[in-house]
């Protein structure tokens, strides 16, 4: 599904989708799936590296001026064009179809689960923050979790404080050595010391979620570092960076080892791999 973005000509992609009656019963409950692809076009590329924020203001009844997000990614997410696909943006298509299956499954017990490496990661959180704002999924009370494979950073502070709030819950799946998660933002972020202290930190980026980090890198291939088959390869074999103590970090997210976090960003990254394989 194509769009045309601030930055020229782009295209989404992204598969929507229900757990089967077999998956229900192994899981407790119907999961809705929302999968999207990474980084293609040069005009995506551009977005990655744009440091420019503006307010979401998604929900048109509760604005909230002080929450941002990256401007290419909002356009790409908001922007409506014509194409064979119709005049309605990713925005719009995705949640009619979110309301569509919660509606369906409404007797049930619901989640929903977003996936996306590199850009698609973007599109994801973009995605979970808006359904959560809006409400969508609290007449159901379904939980809402993003696993985000190689991505980069989408909001400021607010926005990640916020998702806090509303209670999205984001598994990051990250190479120390990628520099495309070390974007926007790679000078100011609520990574420097002190950052809470800035008189600016609202308009610095902020990740949002706890963080898994991998780490590979070859010599012969240096592009490696944020390829999703790379990722997956990882996941399986990880070897785990310095960087963080990944076990604390994961007890914060789901109760559980570390292992566990690592097999279900596997199950979800083999998922979305497959899609686009």
């Amino acid at each position: 599904m194509s769009t045309t973005t601030q930055s020229g000509p782009s295209r989404w992609v992204g598969y929507v989708a229900a757990s089967d009656d077999e998956s229900v019963s192994r899981l407790g409950r119907r999961d809705i799936v929302i999968a999207f692809r990474g980084t293609v076009t040069n005009a995506e590329w551009i977005a990655n590296l744009n440091t420019s924020l503006t307010p979401a203001r998604l929900n048109p009844h509760d604005p909230r001026p002080d929450v941002k997000v990256e401007a290419g990614f909002l356009s790409l997410y908001t922007t409506s064009d014509e194409n064979k696909f119709g005049l309605t943006s990713c925005r719009e298509q995705l949640l009619a179809e979110v309301s569509r299956l919660l509606n369906k499954h409404k007797d049930e017990e619901i989640s929903i689960t977003l996936a996306g490496h590199s850009m698609g990661s973007s599109l994801a959180l973009l995605l979970a923050y808006d359904i959560a704002e809006l409400g969508l999924n609290r007449p159901f009370k379904a939980p809402i979790t993003v696993f985000s494979f190689g991505g980069p950073r989408v909001g400021n502070s607010r926005f990640k404080e916020r998702c806090q709030e509303l209670g999205v819950k984001v598994l990051r799946v990250v190479n120390a050595k990628d520099p495309v998660t070390k974007l926007p933002g790679i000078f100011f972020n609520n990574d420097m010391m002190n950052f809470n202290q800035l008189p600016w930190s609202c308009s610095c980026y902020a990740h949002v979620g706890v963080e898994l980090v991998l780490d590979f890198f070859k010599m012969q291939n240096p592009s490696c570092v944020h390829d999703l088959a790379n990722y997956i390869k990882s996941l399986s074999c990880p070897s785990p960076s310095p960087k963080k103590n990944l076990s604390k970090k994961s007890t914060r997210f789901v109760e559980g080892p570390c292992s566990q976090l690592t097999n279900a960003a596997t199950n979800m990254l083999n998922m979305v791999h497959a899609q686009w394989a």
